[in-house]
């Protein structure tokens, strides 16, 4: 096959008032072209007559230098006229010329006060509330899809699901299990000298059991888990955020709330009460090695005024608040997830939003069960 011709761009000005084109004005063509055109001058007063009839090819890059060129020495105030372009040539040029123009009669936009306090924090609000709207509709795009899920449970995708539970669930055991058995500790310690300057050592059961049932050990957990494991959702989701495989999931028409929320989020559901009872013991256990130590108060003291002191109540309040947690660290970190937009470097803004904002949300969510139980007398 015989290679096709190519010409360069070029332009002659045979005469002041004649402009001649020639080549090919592609991007490939033009090269070091915008030299030369700087020497193109129309004499003052002159009609010019630009002749394009000899042009080969044209593409927007060319279009764009054959725009600026007339520009150029129309701005001197000369009168200059493109003529003799191929039909096809010429269509490109118009919606190149309206293009440039289009941008010209746009004005340019205005630096705001950004160095001011009052700017800064208005712009922080106003993207506070848009992220809070944000998430709301991510709520409710979670909660339709949960829906889809549960009216047709083929739909469920259960390996993802106990593959959740293994590694948010199962994993976290040595972790969660530590820091409470660490938490029991410090709270009979810190009770100790307290209860022994009133003789009430065995009252170390009361202080320990509703310390870590109905508060520290569902409240520790939910923080664990948030730091261990919202984390990963959120770098998990932002990462095929960035690489475009959610984009792919949509084109090949998976859904990606069924494939990368649900499971997650019923995962956790199902784990953190169970990590709550492990949690609890845990705590216990820790708090009845520091009595005993600390007190004088045996094991078998200790759990007997243990069973009296608490009630079914208090240990179920504390299991009560786990799944609420389990669906604030699902649900935004999936959501910090899939708000990555750039880089590598957005993967790991969004996955500390997604630690700070669940720990936070988690502590005002148990702020609002200890008002809630203190009004029902619970």
């Amino acid at each position: 096959m015989k290679p096709i011709p190519f010409e360069p761009a070029a332009v002659d000005q045979p005469s002041p008032a004649e402009i001649r084109l020639s080549g090919s004005w592609t991007a490939r063509g033009i090269g070091s072209l915008a030299h030369r055109l700087e020497s193109v001058q129309v004499a003052s007063g002159t009609d010019a007559i630009a002749d394009g009839a000899h042009v080969e090819a044209l593409d927007t890059a060319g279009a764009w230098l054959l725009q600026a060129l007339l520009l150029r020495l129309r701005a001197d105030g000369q009168k200059v006229t493109l003529q003799g372009l191929r039909p096809d040539l010429a269509r490109l040029f118009d919606v190149v010329a309206q293009h440039l123009a289009e941008r010209a009669g746009k004005p340019e936009p205005v630096a705001g006060p950004s160095s001011t306090w009052l700017y800064r924090l208005g712009a922080s609000t106003a993207a506070g509330f848009e992220q809070a709207a944000a998430m709301l509709g991510f709520v409710g795009e979670g909660a339709v899809a949960l829906v889809g899920n549960l009216a047709h449970p083929s739909r469920f995708r259960w390996r993802p699901v106990l593959y959740n539970i293994r590694s948010a669930g199962f994993d976290s055991l040595p972790i969660v299990g530590l820091l409470s058995f660490l938490l029991g500790i410090v709270v009979a310690y810190q009770g100790a000298d307290q209860l022994r300057q009133y003789g009430a050592n065995i009252f170390v059961a009361d202080l320990v059991g509703l310390s870590m049932l109905r508060e520290f050990a569902p409240l520790i957990t939910a923080i664990i888990v948030a730091g261990r494991s919202g984390s990963a959702y959120a770098a998990q989701i932002g990462t095929m955020a960035v690489t475009e495989e959610i984009d792919a999931m949509r084109t090949i028409g998976i859904a990606p709330l069924d494939l990368l929320l649900l499971p997650k989020l019923i995962a956790l559901v199902i784990a953190l009460p169970l990590l709550t009872v492990f949690a609890d013991v845990l705590g216990v256990y820790g708090g009845m090695i520091m009595a005993r130590a600390q007190l004088g108060v045996g094991f078998g003291e200790f759990l007997d005024r243990f069973v009296k002191a608490i009630s079914m109540t208090s240990f179920l309040v504390g299991i009560g608040k786990a799944p609420v947690f389990a669906c604030i660290v699902a649900v935004v970190g999936c959501f910090q997830g899939f708000r990555t937009r750039g880089g590598a470097d957005s993967v790991g803004r969004q996955t500390t939003r997604s630690v700070v904002q669940a720990i936070f949300l988690v502590v005002v969510a148990d702020a609002l069960f200890s008002v809630a139980f203190s009004a029902l007398g619970l």
